[in-house]
């Protein structure tokens, strides 16, 4: 019989490292990738309300997509906003006025919406080998868990330490090792004043009405590519994630509600969000908690993190991006070291596939552009290109099993309409 303070305790971890992968995950987003928005709105001239706005809209409609999504499903479904086309967006704001942009997001929301009620994503993505899906996985994190030991180079004391507080904590407390060495990098920071927290003010976001404008000229450089590139980027890569830590949740429903939520918020600057990779990927494995159904808590979480950046605007998400880089990439490379391992395992795991797998893995690692198109499409293309050549033939689709039945929400299930 166990004793009260053993199930309090255990209760009190199923809620602890949920939490804090949510919050990690959060912290590589906003500290990683969240320039490009600044930056956007710098080169469409955007007044700091309209700047505060997007980032009002964009945390807010991520962080509650996200609720429902992982609330629903009771699985860690993380969403985020499109990297790949927040970095196209700074060329293509420079040149496309801010009210065309507005209406050319609407349409991109639009055409999410349409896919996702369509089914035919979903058909997709069962038809991708387990294999190569893992070997992709494994290759776009690849460069996340190289920048942890390569931040020695540029902060040898701030990465070092990190990375002996990672390897001391697993040996001793391994559940605990991702939340020590968070503690433990913040920690160091402001004992280095390298974190000056006190200009900060806290300001209550207040969002700014666009009224969309719509042209043939926004659908066709902005819409269309904003669109591709949020389908590739994001949601292809973001999917297989789930797939590959065992999640079986349609995409029907998750491009569906994403679509919904980008439309709704994007007259307030929101340019598009969508399922997480990367920063899912935190949330996903084992690092979140050892039983995959205690993880869907990292995805609350998470959601929450975003509302209360986005309440606030620029100003929390600018506390965020004020940690270093070297602290970043080495808490996030080594957050995802459980799951570079795993993906790598699993893609050398089936003979038939393994050397489809290995080319995935390394084309997805050399993050090849194409046609505006980034790495993890040219890496998925190249290895089911390879799988094909090396087997002669596709796989047969994937049938739902007993274990996916039950492991998969009944509420999406239905919400998808798909055949069981």
């Amino acid at each position: 019989m166990s004793c009260p303070g053993s199930t309090s305790s255990s209760r009190l971890n199923d809620f602890v490292h949920p939490l804090v992968a949510g919050l990690i995950s959060v912290i590589v987003n906003y500290g990683g990738t969240f320039i490009l928005v600044f930056q956007a709105a710098q080169i469409a001239g955007l007044s700091p309300e309209l700047t505060t706005s997007w980032v009002w809209s964009i945390s807010i409609g991520v962080g509650v997509t996200g609720i429902i999504l992982s609330w629903i499903a009771r699985e860690p479904i993380i969403t985020a906003w499109s990297t790949p086309a927040a970095a196209f967006l700074v060329a293509a704001l420079a040149t496309t006025a801010y009210e065309e942009a507005i209406g050319a997001y609407m349409v991109s929301a639009v055409a999410f919406v349409v896919l996702g009620l369509s089914g035919y994503f979903e058909k997709v993505i069962r038809l991708i080998p387990s294999g190569i899906a893992a070997g992709l996985l494994a290759g776009i994190l690849l460069q996340f868990g190289i920048g942890a030991f390569g931040s020695m180079s540029v902060d040898p004391l701030l990465a070092g330490m990190l990375i002996m507080a990672y390897v001391v904590l697993k040996r001793f407390t391994a559940r605990y090792a991702v939340v020590g060495i968070l503690l433990l990098g913040v920690a160091l920071l402001l004992l280095q004043e390298r974190v000056d927290l006190s200009a900060l003010e806290l300001k209550l976001a207040a969002p700014v009405f666009t009224m969309p404008s719509f042209s043939f000229n926004a659908l066709l450089s902005v819409a269309l590519p904003l669109f591709l590139i949020t389908l590739t980027g994001q949601y292809m890569p973001g999917m297989l994630v789930l797939r590959n830590d065992g999640f079986k949740t349609s995409a029907n429903p998750i491009l569906t509600i994403t679509g919904l939520g980008s439309l709704l918020m994007a007259p307030f600057g929101s340019h598009a969000f969508n399922v997480a990779a990367i920063t899912a990927a935190i949330c996903t494995g084992k690092e979140a908690h050892d039983d995959p159904s205690k993880r869907w808590v990292a995805g609350i979480a998470a959601g929450v993190f975003y509302i209360l950046v986005g309440v606030f605007g620029v100003t929390l998400a600018a506390v965020f991006m004020a940690f270093p880089q070297a602290f970043i990439s080495t808490l996030a490379g080594l957050a995802l070291l459980g799951t570079i391992g795993g993906s790598l395992a699993s893609a050398m795991d089936d003979p038939k596939s393994r050397e489809a797998a290995l080319i995935t893995f390394l084309a997805s690692a050399a993050n090849i552009t194409l046609l505006g198109i980034g790495g993890a499409f040219w890496g998925l293309v190249i290895g089911l290109g390879s799988y094909l050549v090396l087997n002669g033939r596709m796989p047969r689709r994937q049938t739902k099993t007993r274990e996916d039945e039950t492991e998969t929400s009944p509420e999406l299930v239905a919400y998808s309409g798909e055949a069981s």
